[in-house]
């Protein structure tokens, strides 16, 4: 059974959280307190630490980056402090996923259950950078790892104005989606690379993938290349080959931002929204 510490000095909050981990199987301890949670954690084994930013004694990020590196248990971080600094750092410090309060009780459970499922060790999401206008991320081409990569970018375009922010959150699932399938073979083994950029005018992520790249007109599974006579001819390859149904994110991805940018081997494209 695995095993999960809740970190909350709110006791309301702290219980609510153990009774339900509890009642979903898990084998759950709780701390009020940094200090308290570290001692548990250097004396005893978890797989999981729940852990709020703003406890007494050791803060959350403090306790984070104490953590033991050889044996370190995954760690979801659940606050009321949205600040970028607080998002950067918990990024910087490997935490494996951000959850804003209230937490969504059906949210929570799913990203346990990612979390625990996931491999254990090194984290395979790489921080290079945690500038606050320039962050930038290396992860293996999987689907598991490119949902935390997606989550990471929505949590860094939360305080954009929701048009926007919607509008700049589908484009870059659809060309993170193509980096991983296409570029990246969904290999585990090979990595892409995302960086987040913001200023004051604009917002911009630059996706690329690990793969030789492609000819736009040859790639007869997109919508791109489909002609008037044939409209659907890209869903018709993509059934023959075994795909699933798709073919659209790049006509998509243009219709929502502001620019859309390909390299030469167009195995790297960026993606602009402006905010003015």
């Amino acid at each position: 059974m695995e095993k999960i510490l809740v970190v909350d000095d709110d006791s309301h909050e702290r219980n609510g959280l153990c009774r339900f981990l509890e009642r979903a199987g898990y084998d759950v301890r709780s701390a009020a307190d940094g200090l308290e949670a570290l001692q548990k954690v250097q004396t005893g084994r978890f797989d999981l630490v729940l852990l709020d930013i703003l406890i007494p004694s050791i803060n959350g990020l403090e306790l984070l980056a104490s953590l033991p590196k050889d044996s370190r248990p995954k760690t979801l971080i659940i606050t009321g402090d949205e600040s970028r600094e607080t998002l950067l750092r918990s990024f910087r410090e490997h935490a494996y996923a951000f959850i804003p309060k209230p937490v969504h009780p059906e949210e929570l459970l799913q990203l346990t259950k990612d979390a625990l499922a996931s491999k254990s060790g090194q984290d395979v999401i790489q921080v290079v950078s945690t500038e606050s206008n320039w962050v930038q991320i290396r992860f293996p081409c999987e689907m598991s790892t490119a949902s935390r990569v997606e989550s990471m970018v929505e949590q860094l375009s939360s305080d954009l104005p929701g048009p926007i922010r919607q509008s700049f959150r589908v484009a870059f699932h659809e060309l993170l989606m193509n980096a991983i399938e296409w570029g990246g073979r969904l290999n585990p083994e090979a990595m892409a690379q995302v960086d987040y950029f913001r200023t004051r005018r604009f917002v911009m992520c630059r996706i690329a993938d690990p793969g030789p790249g492609f000819d736009p007109s040859n790639e007869k599974h997109a919508e791109v290349t489909a002609r008037a006579e044939n409209p659907l001819m890209h869903s018709e390859v993509r059934a023959a080959k075994g795909l699933r149904p798709g073919g659209f994110g790049i006509q998509l991805a243009k219709s929502l931002v502001d620019e859309l940018i390909y390299n030469e081997k167009h195995n790297e494209v960026s993606i602009v929204k402006y905010l003015d």
